[in-house]
């Protein structure tokens, strides 16, 4: 059985969820099944219509209502980001799934919408062959240290900040 490893993409700069959803492709390419549970986003995006052509192999769930603007989520936020962290701490044992993306879990952590303890148990209580992936600028300490790897995204220049709005097929 292979070991599987707790891995955090965190930082200012884009890329965070670009680079889960790589690993994604990568991990059903091999046959391994994958799950991705988004939290705070809501929208259907382009990467949706792709990973649909996986079938079996990769399950999208969303469990936000979009994109939060203020330093603490409002009720509905925390009701749909707990959801989603009961709904994939109930999967993950169920052995189903090889790779868990935790898609902007950092976010949901920071704005109080989950405790940082829910997901330390959830890393503590996963099977052992099952990498999880947690997504997010802001992670908390606590997952940091718990981590097996750790990449940061450092924006150095983003062409938002000269009035670009997201692209289909490039940020959405």
């Amino acid at each position: 059985m292979r070991k599987g490893y707790v891995q955090v993409y965190t930082g200012d700069g884009k890329g965070k969820t670009t680079a889960a959803l790589g690993l994604a492709l990568r991990a059903a390419g091999a046959g391994l099944r994958v799950l991705i549970a988004q939290f705070i986003k809501k929208k259907r995006c382009s990467e949706h219509k792709a990973l649909e052509r996986f079938g079996d192999l990769v399950t999208v769930s969303q469990f936000g209502t979009g994109f939060i603007s203020g330093s603490r989520g409002t009720e509905s936020e925390v009701r749909a980001a707990r959801k989603g962290i009961l709904e994939v701490t109930r999967l993950i044992p169920l052995g189903g799934y090889d790779v868990v993306i935790l898609d902007e879990i950092n976010v949901a952590v920071s704005k109080g919408l989950v405790s940082v303890e829910a997901v330390l148990e959830l890393l503590d209580d996963r099977p052992p062959g099952v990498e999880i992936v947690l997504t997010g600028r802001d992670a908390d300490k606590r997952v940091i240290r718990r981590a097996d790897l750790v990449t940061e995204m450092k924006e150095i220049r983003h062409y938002m900040n000269k009035g670009v709005n997201a692209r289909k097929g490039i940020e959405m």
